[in-house]
């Protein structure tokens, strides 16, 4: 599929789909025409890719954890990098307030939206 299609399929955008093959988070074959292909899980991967994006995840950290998202038992390091592992606890870290964040927040709309209700009846 071109590219086009692909953007069309994910509502990313054509720049957002090059910038993220130029930071090696998709990798599209090329046809003899030099145009993009991208295989049918590419819609999968820039949906994945545009969730961590969304959920605060850097470009450099999304492509050293995505291959772990398809198999992790095959890609997994003989020796783990020690930046690595501290790198991916920080996230998760910073995942898990972001997470108590939005639950406080939804917990809260949760509360104006039944106190609405009340009103009008």
């Amino acid at each position: 599929m071109k590219i086009g299609e692909l953007a069309r399929k994910t509502g990313v955008s054509v720049r957002a789909l090059r910038y993220y093959e130029e930071e090696g988070l998709i990798r599209p074959g090329r046809e003899d025409n030099g145009y993009r292909d991208f295989r049918d899980g590419s819609v999968e991967a820039v949906v994945r890719i545009r969730g961590m994006l969304d959920a605060g995840l850097p470009t450099r950290l999304i492509r050293e954890i995505l291959p772990y998202l398809d198999d992790p038992d095959e890609v997994r390091p003989k020796v783990p990098c020690e930046y690595m592992i501290g790198e991916v606890a920080r996230q998760r870290d910073v995942l898990d307030r972001r997470i108590a964040l939005m639950t406080r927040d939804r917990d809260a709309l949760d509360a104006y939206l039944r106190d609405l209700t009340l009103t009008q009846e």
